[in-house]
């Protein structure tokens, strides 16, 4: 009897590590963990009972970001759940073992993260943001609400393959558009600012593209504060930027990505491996338009592309 009541216990407690690059203060990052979080009961997990969570949040520096990598890895999860490159990079580097979900990275394949996207391979797999040709079409429409821009400062960081691999892109088409493209390398937010106001002091006609980085998103209340004070109309990669004051975003939804990744952390879960779960592309684009920030550049949107908008923030 013994050995038929231990036979008949509820199962073991699975657990589950997540790590985000950003503080735990970050709103953002709050939500796209919660979102995640959210997605699991309606798979069969709830938190407490039969899993559990093991947040690590970052500070945008990347020795805390290892040493937090190397910590969940530690605890020998049975999956875990990486935000960005930033995440994911010093995941691999401690362990190519345990299987990892990945949200929210640009490309996995130039990055060496996984062996292709249909055929991932390693041990990680997840969710793409972006092709590189979203790029033209940040300038197309930098160009459609501000006509009068000739040339483009591109933020960009160069520690991870979307940063140069999604400039090529944009240089493609910038010719076309009539545009001349100026990459800025960023990282601190120091460089950002030295960077934005040379390029503004000699750039009359000039605008800016925020292509999307960990460091961007740690910055971005630095990053949107120096387009409005030198009037720069500036296109951003995800919606956050626009909600925070940003003037306009196209982008993946990261949110629904973070949903998304909870149905891979299940399937891992119960017995699949990541080699064998093709990495996917985003289902949804948003275009946010902060209708307040165009009043206060003195710009006005075009009907065309207000008709256009997921969202308008007034």
């Amino acid at each position: 009897m013994p050995f038929v009541a231990r036979a008949q216990a509820p199962g073991r407690m699975r657990r589950v590590g997540v790590l985000t690059p950003w503080a735990a203060n970050d709103t953002e990052a709050q939500d796209r963990v919660k979102a995640f979080v959210q997605a699991l009961p309606q798979l069969g997990w709830t938190v407490g009972q039969n899993v559990r969570i093991e947040n690590r949040w970052g500070d945008g520096k990347v020795d805390t970001t290892r040493k937090y990598a190397a910590e969940l890895i530690a605890l020998a999860p049975d999956v875990i759940l990486a935000l960005s490159s930033a995440a994911l990079a010093p995941l691999l580097e401690v362990d190519r073992a345990v299987p990892i979900v990945f949200a929210g990275i640009a490309d996995p394949v130039a990055a060496g993260y996984v062996e292709s996207l249909s055929r991932p391979g390693g041990n990680a797999t997840g969710f793409t943001i972006y092709e590189y040709s979203i790029g033209g079409k940040w300038l197309e429409l930098l160009k459609e609400m501000a006509p009068h821009v000739t040339r483009v400062a591109v933020l960009r960081e160069t520690g991870i393959a979307a940063g140069p691999g999604v400039f090529g892109a944009m240089q493609a088409l910038a010719p076309s558009l009539g545009l001349d493209l100026r990459p800025v390398n960023v990282q601190e937010a120091s460089d950002i600012e030295r960077a934005i106001t040379a390029f503004a002091q000699n750039n009359p006609r000039g605008g800016v593209v925020a292509s999307g980085s960990p460091s961007q998103s740690r910055h971005r209340q630095v990053i949107i504060a120096l387009a409005a004070e030198h009037r720069l109309p500036t296109v951003y990669n995800a919606r956050f930027f626009a909600v925070a004051g940003g003037l306009i975003s196209y982008g993946a939804d990261f949110l629904d990505q973070s949903r998304r990744a909870a149905a891979y952390v299940d399937r891992i879960l119960r017995g699949e491996k990541p080699a064998d779960l093709p990495v996917q592309s985003p289902t949804k684009y948003e275009l946010v338009i902060n209708l307040k920030t165009a009043k206060t550049l003195g710009i006005i949107m075009p009907p065309s592309l207000l008709a256009r908008a997921n969202e308008v923030i007034e």
